[in-house]
């Protein structure tokens, strides 16, 4: 394990990021909101912390193993979470426990909210929590990586432990900094797409910039407390819908989508067949659901409801124009239990990640097949590739791991007090990266006791970082030398 590579690695990301507290700066100084303090500091003490860090090992070279990524990739979304919380306990009056949640929530995309009389609060602080989701959708480490080659220190390993899903080993381009430039240039060009519609559909430049960050980031944040229903506009709620579906799929396919300038490419991948198809079949059971319960809403409204609602849980955004929670009982559980699909691998959202649960889903008509032919031989495919078995006990290791914590989360926030029901859909809005719950927690997250928040946070950075990049560091093999 190289320590000196990875406090020095670790001093320098946060030397990178303190900057980033400067943008709100503008932000103030533009709406003269008079909140230039907050920011000052926290960039101060953070750019002082990382030269801390990095100073005393500013020449330290050596070449990083994969234990090594790991435990940058940990230690920077943990220490990013607790200096990123810092202009909002400076900025409002609350408890530090709440501005870590509020923080850690925004970088891993979750978008799980303590706050409220958002309408109200200074411009520059509702804009960094939208920059919190931009930053932290692609992730800051992608963004490093492109860098870091520049100053001697490689990057695939922190490629590999930070890139959301199961391909991990799949690259753009040849080399790693380059694959992280053009992930970049695709994320900046949708989200430049996105905030542009969103102004032309009626929202201002700020409220239309800030929604692109958390729809693309597929994160849930909002500048008003009523979310998207603020705005009550049809052409805003597909604006949306369409850009968290575009977000939730592969940003690698996105990328050989625009190479090639054909849109065939998103067909010809299975993952987004599976992906696609799974949306138009939930898009479908809670439309005829909302028309069933809910006649008086025209077929157009049904749609738009239920297209975007689908689109938003799914993906993990968390993003609403109405309130799921008073949908028929039904509905909520099951978009809830969509969450748990989430996205494709490479994208931004949320989830175990489709690619897993089309494998396991394939693996399960393969072994009825085996049932009625006991003496066959049949093939498990992937679109046109064979699937090992050593692919198939990796995805059912890491569901199997994903609902073991799941239920283990549950039981720990039971045993804080709060209702099973409550507890079960706070588990799936933080370790899925949701956001959003039913039952006691369908207002907001304020309420609930400080153990449950940073029980909450902890399983918020398990799903964003996926569980076993973590995990593997309480095994007593990764710190044998």
């Amino acid at each position: 394990m190289h320590f000196s590579m990875i406090a020095r690695i670790l001093g320098l990301l946060m030397m990178v990021f303190s900057f980033t507290m400067l943008v709100p700066v503008g932000v103030s100084w533009w709406f003269n909101d008079q909140n230039y303090a907050p920011f000052f500091m926290s960039f101060g003490i953070s750019l002082v912390l990382g030269m801390a860090v990095w100073l005393p090992f500013m020449r330290a070279r050596a070449e990083l193993q994969t234990r090594d990524g790991f435990l940058v990739v940990t230690l920077f979304w943990t220490v990013l979470s607790l200096i990123g919380a810092l202009p909002i306990y400076l900025t409002l009056d609350i408890s530090f426990t709440d501005a870590a949640f509020e923080s850690v929530s925004g970088l891993t995309t979750t978008g799980a909210s303590v706050l409220s009389g958002l309408d109200s609060m200074p411009k520059s602080l509702l804009y960094y929590r939208q920059q919190l989701h931009w930053l932290g959708g692609m992730g800051v480490i992608v963004l490093a990586v492109a860098i870091l080659p520049m100053l001697g220190v490689g990057g695939m390993q922190l490629y590999r432990a930070e890139i959301p899903g199961p391909m991990k080993e799949a690259k753009l381009t040849p080399r790693i900094a380059e694959t992280a430039k053009a992930l970049w240039y695709v994320y900046l060009g949708i989200t430049v797409l996105c905030a542009g519609a969103y102004h032309l559909a009626g929202m201002d430049w700020f409220d239309a910039i800030c929604h692109s960050f958390t729809t693309v980031a597929t994160g849930g944040f909002s500048t008003h407390d009523a979310s998207m229903a603020y705005f009550d506009s049809m052409t805003i709620d597909f604006i949306g819908a369409f850009f968290m579906i575009l977000s939730g799929a592969s940003f690698a396919l996105i990328y050989a989508s625009w190479r090639r300038r054909n849109i065939v490419v998103f067909f010809l991948d299975p993952e987004f067949r599976f992906y696609f198809g799974l949306m138009f079949l939930l898009t479908t059971v809670v439309a005829v659901g909302l028309w069933v319960y809910r006649i008086d809403d025209s077929p157009l409204e049904v749609v738009r409801q239920a297209v975007f609602h689908v689109a938003s849980f799914t993906t993990g955004t968390g993003l609403t124009s109405t309130s799921p929670a008073e949908w028929p009982s039904y509905m909520p559980y099951l978009l809830m239990l969509a969450s748990f699909v989430g996205g494709c691998a490479g994208s931004t959202a949320g989830g175990m990640k489709v690619v897993r649960t089309a494998l396991i889903f394939q693996h399960g008509l393969r072994e009825l097949r085996q049932l009625i032919y006991p003496h066959g031989v049949f093939a498990l495919r992937f679109g046109r590739r064979a699937v090992n078995d050593s692919v198939l006990q990796a995805v059912w290791g890491f569901v199997g791991v994903y609902i073991m914590l799941a239920v283990l989360l549950t039981l720990m926030l039971t045993a804080t007090g709060m209702e099973l029901t409550t507890a079960t859909s706070t588990v799936a809005a933080s370790l899925n990266n949701l956001g959003v719950g039913i039952a006691g927690v369908a207002s907001g997250f304020g309420h609930i006791g400080d153990t449950a928040k940073w029980i909450m946070s902890v399983a918020m950075l398990l799903g964003r970082l996926e569980v076993f990049t973590i995990l593997v560091l309480f095994t007593r093999m990764f710190w044998r030398q």
